[in-house]
């Protein structure tokens, strides 16, 4: 877990190499912190809005924070514009698209969006849970990422969920039909007591309706949540490896390419997800929201004021805790990034984005391509098949 000392915006630490930040990309991510209800599996930084609705006046407030929070954040761009935009939460679409369209006018006044700037709104099935999908395409939004998790009505209730397998359906469908062409649906597999036949039919159901995009990731218990307290059956391990095995066959069986560990894609990759594994640069507004910028001196991680209200309380300079990432910390860092992209990335990345010279892993770098578990090619970093296997192993020999 990183730790996070409090530093002034303007810290600045000497460094040992001269990075150039206007040669690496910068998006931003907006960080909606409310839902209608918490759900079990959940360790994001969410909060349960008193009956299920957010009034106007905390939505109008909230958003004027956001843009004194980006404010501050400024002089990070060096000179960049915004590559892409990730609005997550808890549930984003309990925003207004009137609002996402007041809020994206006043961030382009600040500092402009490229032009074809992917914007990405996280979204619930459930009808009490947004606007009608064609305000948000009219605010600006140019890609949905719908929460479906599971189509089996039953697994949701088991998840906690407030949608139904029909909202779900209809989530997608009302998407497309108000013009969104590109739909990213999220999956979840190895639910409780859920079959290999289960887990493949809402892979079919998000493939028969629609979706350009798939994040298809398998359950996992963290610490601080109902799940972890109260210990769900979870599928066997045989179980598991056969719906991993089953529904990996059947996605490419659909053209879908498995471009990182979880991501499918019909479509173009998702710029701003492909930005982060790229140890690209990304500002962050919002609670509990992290960024990660590069400065001609170094390569730095802030966090904001995780609560709500502690957020809305505190003026924009007192949201931020900083980190700088050492020089040591550096190949790990983004390795752990860049290796769970299939392809990988090219060599140049390296050092354009930690400012150190590849040189200096050639002895581990040439272990594990000796043993298959890193390509052969001067022109890429990237794992074989095996070392996607064995990531986890792979990454350790770059602490």
């Amino acid at each position: 877990m990183l730790k996070y000392a409090r530093l002034p915006l303007c810290f600045r630490v000497s460094s040992l190499t001269d990075l150039h930040p206007a040669n690496i990309p910068l998006s931003l991510y907006i960080h909606m912190p409310w839902c209608v209800r918490k759900c079990p599996y959940c360790d994001f930084n969410s909060h349960a809005v008193p009956d299920g609705k957010l009034s106007l006046d905390l939505e109008q407030e909230y958003l004027h924070a956001l843009v004194e929070d980006f404010k501050t954040q400024l002089e990070f761009a060096q000179g960049r514009h915004i590559h892409s935009v990730f609005i997550g939460g808890g549930t984003p679409s309990l925003i207004s698209a009137q609002g996402y369209q007041w809020l994206f006018v006043q961030l382009k006044a600040l500092l402009p969006f490229e032009a074809d700037c992917e914007i990405t709104l996280e979204a619930n099935p459930g009808t009490v849970e947004h606007d009608p999908f064609a305000d948000y395409l009219a605010a600006g939004i140019n890609r949905l990422s719908i929460g479906v998790q599971s189509f089996n009505t039953e697994h949701l209730t088991k998840l906690g969920r407030i949608h139904s397998n029909a909202d779900a359906i209809s989530a997608i469908g009302l998407a497309r039909d108000a013009g969104f062409q590109r739909i990213n649906v999220d999956l979840m597999h190895g639910l409780p007591e859920q079959t290999l036949e289960q887990a493949l039919l809402d892979l079919k159901l998000a493939v028969d309706n629609g979706a350009t995009h798939i994040s298809w990731y398998q359950l996992t218990i963290e610490p601080n949540t109902v799940f972890f307290r109260t210990k769900p059956v979870l599928p066997v391990d045989e179980v598991l490896e056969e719906i991993q095995a089953q529904g990996e066959a059947y996605l490419k069986a659909q053209g879908f390419i498995n471009y990182e560990v979880s991501a499918w894609r019909k479509e173009q990759p998702s710029a701003h997800n492909l930005n982060y594994w790229q140890f690209g640069d990304y500002l962050a507004i919002g609670a509990g929201a992290h960024a990660k910028v590069t400065q001609p001196d170094g390569v730095y991680r802030f966090q904001k004021t995780r609560l709500p209200k502690d957020y809305l309380a505190k003026v924009p300079a007192e949201h931020v805790q900083f980190k700088r990432i050492e020089a040591d910390e550096l190949p790990f860092e983004f390795m752990m990034n860049a290796l769970r992209l299939n392809d990988g990335v090219a060599v140049e990345y390296y050092a354009q984005r930690t400012g150190l010279n590849l040189d200096s892993l050639a002895e581990t770098l040439d272990s594990l391509r000796s043993r298959k578990l890193m390509v052969d090619d001067a022109m890429r970093l990237a794992c074989t098949e095996q070392g996607h296997v064995f990531l986890n192993s792979v990454l350790e020999e770059f602490i």
